[in-house]
């Protein structure tokens, strides 16, 4: 009976959430405790493998095309094809949508919150530099003059969540495939 009413829970609230202690481990948003099966073993998120697929949209190969709704980014690819990778996006009243480009990529980013964030959440730290522990992942990619990047992460169990502030979420090792694959102007269609 918990188990439903933790699970109840958690999709009320959009989605479980997770803490870094321990990978994949999903987490009860209301009570923060780790979601556990009927056996009592924790309950953790499955991996999204990357993919090459199919693509029948409107795009052009060399736009990245992120569908909210799906938690999927598809870099469109010639010939009818596009690599497909899961992503956490916005979570409710964090989502958004519109067509932007890529006017900076790093790697190893350093992440400064921006004081909307901070005024939210005044415990964070001001800045944090680049590196495994830093909430931007492997590398970022920056979305015109707005605040959101598509960029890795350090916490893998989001991917197929809706849990960010707004940006999209990737595995490290995806977020580096994709920033290899493309350039500053790329154009960035997000969908809702």
């Amino acid at each position: 009976m918990r188990l439903c009413k933790t699970i109840a829970a958690a999709l009320v609230m959009g989605s479980a959430i997770v803490t870094g202690a321990a990978a994949n481990e999903m987490i009860d948003p209301v009570t923060r405790q780790p979601l556990m099966n009927a056996d009592g073993g924790r309950i953790h998120a499955a991996a999204i493998p990357r993919e090459e697929v199919d693509y029948k949209g409107k795009h052009a190969p060399g736009t990245i095309v992120v569908d909210t709704n799906e938690k999927r980014l598809y870099f469109v690819l010639p010939n009818g094809r596009a690599m497909k990778y899961g992503v956490g996006v916005g979570r409710p009243g964090f989502s958004w949508g519109g067509v932007k480009n890529i006017t900076r990529k790093a790697e190893w980013p350093g992440w400064t919150p921006p004081p909307q964030m901070l005024r939210r959440r005044p415990d964070l730290p001001r800045h944090m530099p680049g590196g495994e522990g830093n909430p931007l992942g492997a590398r970022a990619m920056y979305l015109g003059t707005s605040l959101y990047r598509i960029h890795g992460s350090n916490e893998p169990e989001t991917i197929g969540q809706a849990v960010s502030s707004g940006c999209i979420r990737m595995l490290n090792e995806d977020v580096i495939d994709l920033y290899n694959r493309v350039k500053i102007g790329t154009r960035v269609v997000v969908m809702r």
